[in-house]
């Protein structure tokens, strides 16, 4: 079994993604979703979904783990929507109200599935300021169309952005920074997509 992840700044992008693993025959079960949402602020919650309740509002007329996508808070990240394996260990986590409880969750899950640990970090990160991270654990002869789906659909280019990220002095996901408000957000979309390396 490998994990398989990318991360989008394009939440749009991400969605095609999930779509794409599950007409490969990989099973909704094994894909994870979770971002803040789309560039225009419209989110996927269904009614009654509420921060912290975890992924089972179904939603819109999307099939697949699409279709599951609700709304939960994970400190230092804040409210996401999300749906698959990777948020309901966040929800969990989030819920059990534990010291690193957000990191034991997002991070913890990535990297109890192969992920390593640094690129986690980046990939909580990454969703703290507005991109969106999808994960698919495969069976290894699953993995090279796993692989191929999200790296040929714009991922972000994890070094790259963990130089960015170190450049203004950041060097670990911590649950306990202040979520970003919308305006931060929109920010932050602009200068990742503006973005040249020192």
């Amino acid at each position: 079994m490998q994990t398989v992840t990318g991360l989008y700044d394009n939440h749009h992008d991400a969605k095609a993604v999930v779509e794409q693993l599950e007409d490969a025959g990989i099973s909704s079960s094994d894909i994870s979703i979770a971002g803040r949402g789309d560039e225009g602020g419209e989110t996927y919650a269904g009614e009654g979904a509420t921060a912290g309740a975890g992924v089972g509002a179904v939603v819109g007329g999307t099939g697949g783990l699409l279709a599951g996508l609700g709304m939960l808070a994970i400190p230092g990240v804040g409210p996401v929507v999300a749906a698959g394996w990777l948020a309901a260990t966040a929800a969990g986590a989030a819920a059990g109200a534990v010291a690193g409880g957000a990191a034991g969750g997002l991070i913890g899950s990535l990297t109890s599935s192969g992920v390593d640990e640094d690129d986690a970090h980046v990939y909580a990160e990454g969703v703290r300021r507005g991109s969106t991270v999808v994960s698919a654990r495969v069976e290894d002869e699953q993995a090279d169309v796993a692989r191929s789906i999200i790296n040929d659909n714009a991922p972000v280019d994890l070094e790259a952005r963990r130089s960015m990220y170190r450049e203004e002095g950041w060097d670990r996901f911590d649950e306990k920074s202040p979520d970003f408000t919308e305006e931060e957000l929109a920010r932050e979309r602009d200068r990742v997509r503006d973005y040249r390396p020192l």
